[in-house]
């Protein structure tokens, strides 16, 4: 089934990536949370995951 919170996390990655104008910021600020909720219940696997996508949207601010 996979880590729920990980899926989340990648998922609001995505919706700020495709978000545009003051929504994007409100996106990105939702996915920093998913990104840190996931973290503490995530395999090694996942966690490099989850800091590349912290690394997408860095690159969005």
């Amino acid at each position: 089934m996979g880590n729920r919170l990980f899926i989340e996390a990648r998922n609001a990655v995505e919706q700020a990536k495709n978000a545009t104008g003051s929504g994007q910021h409100t996106e990105i600020a939702r996915a920093k949370n998913a990104i840190s909720s996931a973290f503490a219940n995530s395999t090694m696997a996942e966690r490099r995951q989850l800091s590349q996508l912290q690394n997408e949207l860095d690159q969005l601010t």
